[in-house]
């Protein structure tokens, strides 16, 4: 890898160069590990307030402050948390955070991440880790060269019901993976699509459940009521030969979050949402198999997503979602741009009431 950003190509995540082991950070010494961590968040939006929640409760941290332009969104993070609110992101790092975790919309990831870095401080990033994959690349490398924690809020991996399903197909051979997430279009949505918005979840998770990188993408998108793809049916191949498939639009009036994975020995089902997950197993010639439903655990996937970051910032370990792997699935999610850009519905005119 060159020690230019700027030279720092996307070709690159297809290599070694971005493995989260070449990312670890240095140790953090042992006076920051007997104090309190201080944390602060830039973003006090839905997303960025439940952070603060979350921090605020954690034991062995200090929730500093959560830093938004907006009054509106400083009232409620305020309300929810108890804790004070700043204007700018730099009034907050100049009150000595160690740490921050930024919620704020994707197009400000990058300008913010190199900030704090900058500071040196730790940085947790929403996903997706940046609105290109130069700007991901660039994040990445000024962690690296700053010798700082890096993460990338990919909260489903923290999901019970998919730690189940890990943990179900370790070892197996997987042969297929299919997944879909739908649900009402959101209002707050805007610069993104559902590639970005939601797919990109389940592509981390396809490279997770794998342990594959993706090579070959084919999507299928369209834009039924939304300026950006609003629907979007994609199959990869991973190099390991599984094929999978998303499912995911802002269509449905009601949310669904389901992920089933074919391996050579068992079937295994989740629901994300209501963190039920089935394995069938036992497959006979005459068509009969067995069936059992497994143990699922209650933790909120936020609340596991954030302690492992402070965990991380504090021992100095590879965090579980490395900025290269949050790169990795970015890239993947643009290729499925790229590949086929959003074809509009046609227009359907009403018909004629008969008579």
């Amino acid at each position: 890898m060159s020690s230019k950003p700027s030279a720092l190509k996307p070709s690159a995540l297809k290599t070694s160069a971005l493995k989260p082991s070449a990312l670890k950070p240095p140790a953090l010494k042992t006076a920051a590990s007997e104090r309190l961590l201080h944390i602060g968040v830039i973003g006090a939006g839905v997303m960025g307030s439940n952070h603060g929640r979350v921090l605020a409760g954690l034991p062995g941290v200090r929730l500093i402050g959560i830093a938004d332009p907006l009054p509106g969104h400083r009232a409620r993070a305020a309300e929810m948390t108890g804790c004070r609110t700043f204007g700018t992101f730099d009034e907050l790092l100049d009150e000595g955070v160690d740490a921050v975790t930024i919620a704020a919309p994707t197009h400000l990831h990058c300008e913010l991440a190199l900030a704090c870095i900058a500071r040196g401080v730790h940085v947790l990033v929403e996903k997706p880790i940046a609105s290109t994959v130069d700007e991901g690349c660039q994040i990445v490398t000024a962690a690296r060269r700053a010798g700082l924690t890096l993460m990338v809020g990919h909260v489903e991996r923290f999901n019970p019901a998919v730690a189940a399903i890990k943990q179900a197909i370790k070892g197996e051979d997987i042969l297929s993976i299919a997944i879909t997430r739908v649900g009402p279009f959101p209002p707050r949505m805007s610069n993104v699509g559902v590639v970005i918005d939601l797919a990109v979840h389940d592509i981390d998770l396809i490279r997770w459940f794998t342990e594959s990188e993706i090579v070959d993408v084919q999507p299928q998108l369209s834009c039924a009521v939304a300026e950006r793809e609003d629907i979007a049916l994609l199959q990869f191949r991973t190099a390991s030969g599984v094929l999978a498939h998303i499912n995911t639009n802002w269509l449905t009036p009601f949310k669904a979050r389901n992920v089933t994975v074919a391996t050579r020995g068992k079937y295994v089902m989740g629901d994300l949402l209501t963190r039920q997950v089935t394995e069938c197993f036992g497959f006979q010639p005459d068509g009969s198999y067995s069936m059992r439903h497994l143990p699922v655990g209650h933790d909120e996937p936020l609340r596991a997503e954030l302690i492992a970051f402070v965990d991380a910032v504090r021992s100095g370990k590879a965090p579980a979602v490395g900025g290269a792997e949050g790169v990795a699935s970015l890239e993947i999610a643009t290729r499925c741009l790229q590949d086929q850009p959003p074809v509009a519905s046609p227009v359907q005119t009403p018909r004629r009431a008969a008579g």
